[in-house]
């Protein structure tokens, strides 16, 4: 286990758990939460024995949003801010696009409230648990500021105008409604979410870690193409991929009824 005072990270089998551990700050994305974050995912994205990881949170927030007393007070400087508030939103964008060109599908499991920035973490991960007490928004036109980095990642998992709605009246939805809405995957009790998510990493720990990261690569990079651009490369995609040494063995694991011996990745390769 590797912990701070705001994140630690455990490690069981194939899987990675990172935690946000400020639950008295509801886990705030203040500069130094960010920065650790994104080398949790950057360490964990190129760990040859992680295949997937896993965000979690301790507290009754999963994640406030940015750490709006350590913005407030960065307006003491000559500039105003400006000169922090840059970097904080650039930071926070790059955690995010971390997270989805990360090798290793990324799982969130939602225990309590994400909003703004939080909600956006959430969206960024490629799957989400929730428990049936989270809720999630994206409330800053309440104060003045439209969650508008909050937006891209929002507006790339639900309709338009369910992203629009929650932009807009900046109120908290249920876990049901994110559900619906396809913001999480699945809703589960509170005292079944660890349980739930575990089980879920586990599944997809059991896949070939390549496959998993030839195909999570190709399914953010076709989403940004035209249709026929995006068939050119998704078929150059798979016949790179029957020719791995993977493919070979799962198919023929498949034809001959037996269980596939994966390869695991080299730390190269991870």
């Amino acid at each position: 286990m590797q912990a701070t005072d705001i994140l630690n990270i455990t490690r069981k089998d194939n899987v990675a758990r990172i935690t946000l551990t400020r639950p008295a700050a509801r886990n705030s994305l203040s500069l130094e939460m960010l920065a650790r974050l994104r080398g949790a995912v950057d360490e964990l994205g190129h760990d040859a024995t992680t295949h997937v990881i896993v965000l979690a949170a301790e507290g009754p927030a999963f994640c406030a949003g940015h750490d709006l007393k350590e913005l407030t007070a960065a307006r003491a400087a000559e500039d105003a801010g400006r000169e922090f508030f840059d970097e904080t939103m650039q930071s926070c964008a790059a955690l995010m696009q971390a997270i989805v060109t990360c090798p290793k599908p990324v799982i969130a499991s939602v225990q309590g409230i994400a909003t703004a920035a939080g909600c956006q973490l959430v969206a960024s991960c490629d799957l989400a648990i929730a428990s049936n007490a989270a809720k999630f928004a994206t409330p800053g036109v309440n104060i003045g500021l439209f969650c508008s980095t909050p937006m891209v990642a929002l507006s790339r998992n639900v309709t338009r105008k369910q992203a629009m709605k929650m932009l807009l009246t900046g109120e908290l939805i249920d876990a049901a409604e994110a559900e619906r809405i396809g913001l999480v995957n699945d809703v589960v009790p509170g005292e079944q979410l660890e349980e739930a998510t575990t089980a879920l990493a586990a599944q997809i720990a059991a896949k070939a870690p390549a496959t998993l990261k030839i195909g999570k690569e190709a399914f953010y990079r076709q989403l940004e193409m035209p249709l026929a651009q995006a068939y050119e490369y998704t078929a150059e995609v798979m016949v790179m991929n029957m020719l791995d040494a993977d493919a070979r063995e799962g198919i023929g694991a498949f034809v001959e009824k037996r269980r596939p011996q994966w390869r695991p990745l080299d730390p190269g390769e991870a």
